[in-house]
C-alpha cells in the first residue's frame, strides 16, 4: 500500500515568516519518508487543491527549502478564498475530497488564520461522514495577533518590529525638521479589529518625548475632541506628534474612520486610508503641516528586518504540525506557549481547531494606558521578547537573495473545476 501523502496550503494575508512555516512542514516530513510520501503544495492555497493544482515540493532542492526560512511572502501562492459551511457550499468541499483521494493525500496542513482554521475543522468533520478520514492540522500564522488561545502569532513579533523601527526612524525624522516644517506624522499600520501592531510601536517610546506619542487603537472608541487635545498639547511640548493608528480605528458607534462603503473576499467592510483622513483632521483643526504613511504591504514584507523571536516560532509550529498528524492528532493546532519564566522562553502547545475557527483576540484593556493614547508596562513586557534578536537572509550585491522554487506541478486526474476566480 503506498505511503500516505500531505497537504500544505498557505491562506489569507502572507507574512516575512509564513515560509518559514513551510520550511518545518516540508523538511520535518523529509525526515520522515517512511511514513509520509509526497509533500504537496497548494498552487495559491485551497485554490490549488480545488482546481487540482498541487506542487510536487519533492522537486525542490534541499538548498531551495532550506532557503525558504529567509525568504518572505507566500513561495507557494496564497489566497483569500473563504469556503462557506457544509450546509451552504458542500460541492466544494466535496471537491476537496475528490482530490485529496486521487492523489492519496491523508494529511491536510493548512497555515492561515482564524478563517483557515475553520476551513480545516470543516473538512476533518467531512473526512470522516466520507468514510476517507483525513488528519487536518492547522498553522497559525496573521500579522494581527489575533488568534486565540496562542500567546502570540507567527508573523507578528516582525510585523511588529517592522513598526517599532519604522515610527522611531521617523519620529527622529520629523523632530529634526519640526520648527520650520512638519508637526505631525501619522503612520497607519494593519489591525482591523485588534490593535496589537499598533501597540507594539509603543515599544518606540521609552522616555518621554520619544515616539509615538499617541495610539489609536481598534478598541478604544475615537473621540475626535481628545484626539485633537493630545495632538495640540505634543506639538506644544515637543515641537511636533507622531502618530500611530490602526487601520480599523472607530467610533463609539462601531463605525470605521476610514469606512470606504464595500466588503472583501471575506464579507469584511473595505477600509479607506485612516492616516490621511487624520492628517486632514489635524489639518482642518489645527492648522499643522502633515506628513502620513501607510506601512501596508511593507510591514508584512519586511524580511529583512524580521525578528529573530518570530522566525524560529514559525518554523517550529510548521515543524509541530507534522509531529502532531505523524502522532494521530487531528483537528487541533500547535500553539506558542509563553512559560512563566524570569527570562523569556516559550514552548509548543495544542489546541483543538473548534476553539479558535473564527475567534478573534483583541488586545486587553490593561494593556492600554488610561488616556487609551500608549501601552501599559505590562503590555510592553509581552511585546518585548517578541519583537527580539535579528535573522538577516543571505546579501548579494547589496539585496536580500530568497528561494526561488521550481513549482512544479504534478499531472491531474480529474476533470477540471474552474469556479474560484
Amino acid at each position: 500500500m503506498p505511503k500516505a501523502n500531505l497537504f500544505y496550503a498557505q491562506s489569507g494575508g502572507v507574512t516575512s515568516v509564513i515560509n518559514a512555516s513551510a520550511c518545518g512542514v516540508i523538511e520535518t516530513a523529509r525526515q520522515n519518508k517512511d511514513q509520509i510520501g509526497k509533500v504537496y503544495a497548494g498552487m495559491n492555497g485551497i485554490i490549488g487543491a480545488l482546481r487540482e493544482e498541487l506542487i510536487d515540493t519533492s522537486k525542490e532542492t534541499t538548498k531551495q527549502i532550506a532557503a525558504l526560512k529567509h525568504t518572505p511572502a507566500g513561495a507557494f501562492g496564497s489566497c483569500r478564498y473563504k469556503l462557506k459551511s457544509l450546509d451552504d457550499n458542500r460541492e466544494e468541499y466535496q471537491r476537496l475530497m475528490e482530490v485529496f483521494k486521487a492523489h492519496n493525500i491523508r494529511y491536510f496542513l493548512y497555515n492561515g488564520g482564524g478563517d483557515s482554521q475553520d476551513t480545516a475543522h470543516k473538512v476533518s468533520q467531512l473526512s470522516l461522514q466520507e468514510g476517507f478520514p483525513i488528519t487536518c492540522i492547522g498553522i497559525p500564522k496573521t500579522v494581527d495577533n489575533d488568534l486565540p488561545v496562542t500567546d502570540n502569532c507567527p508573523g507578528f513579533g516582525s510585523v511588529a518590529k517592522y513598526v517599532a523601527v519604522s515610527i522611531r526612524e521617523a519620529g527622529l525624522d520629523v523632530a529634526s525638521m519640526c520648527e520650520s516644517s512638519t508637526k505631525v506624522f501619522v503612520m497607519e499600520v494593519m489591525g482591523r479589529h485588534a490593535g496589537w501592531i499598533a501597540g507594539a510601536a509603543g515599544l518606540a517610546a521609552e522616555e518621554e518625548g520619544d515616539s509615538p506619542h499617541i495610539i489609536i487603537f481598534p478598541e478604544i472608541a475615537f473621540n475626535e475632541a481628545k484626539f485633537l487635545r493630545k495632538v495640540k498639547s505634543c506639538v506644544k511640548k515637543f515641537g511636533y506628534c507622531a502618530i500611530v493608528v490602526s487601520e480599523g480605528a472607530r467610533y463609539r458607534n462601531g463605525q470605521f474612520l476610514a469606512d470606504a462603503g464595500g466588503k472583501d473576499a471575506f464579507g469584511h467592510t473595505q477600509l479607506g486610508g485612516v492616516a490621511p483622513f487624520l492628517a486632514d483632521l489635524v489639518k482642518q483643526k489645527l492648522g499643522y503641516k502633515y506628513h502620513w504613511a501607510v506601512a501596508d504591504y511593507l510591514q508584512r514584507a519586511a524580511r529583512h528586518i524580521a525578528s529573530g523571536t518570530d522566525v524560529e516560532q514559525a518554523y517550529a509550529v510548521g515543524k509541530a504540525a507534522v509531529e502532531f498528524a505523524l502522532a494521530g492528532k487531528n483537528a487541533v493546532m500547535p500553539t506558542i506557549v509563553r512559560k512563566g519564566t524570569k527570562r523569556y522562553s516559550w514552548g509548543i502547545g495544542e489546541v483543538p481547531l473548534a476553539d479558535v475557527a473564527n475567534v478573534e483576540k483583541a488586545m486587553p484593556r490593561k494593556f492600554i494606558t488610561t488616556d487609551g493614547f500608549g501601552i501599559t508596562d505590562e503590555a510592553r513586557q509581552y511585546f518585548a521578547p517578541l519583537i527580539a534578536g535579528e535573522d538577516y537572509p543571505p546579501y548579494r550585491n547589496g539585496l536580500p537573495q530568497y528561494a526561488k522554487l521550481k513549482k512544479q506541478l504534478v499531472s491531474k486526474k480529474l476533470p477540471a473545476w474552474n469556479k474560484p476566480g
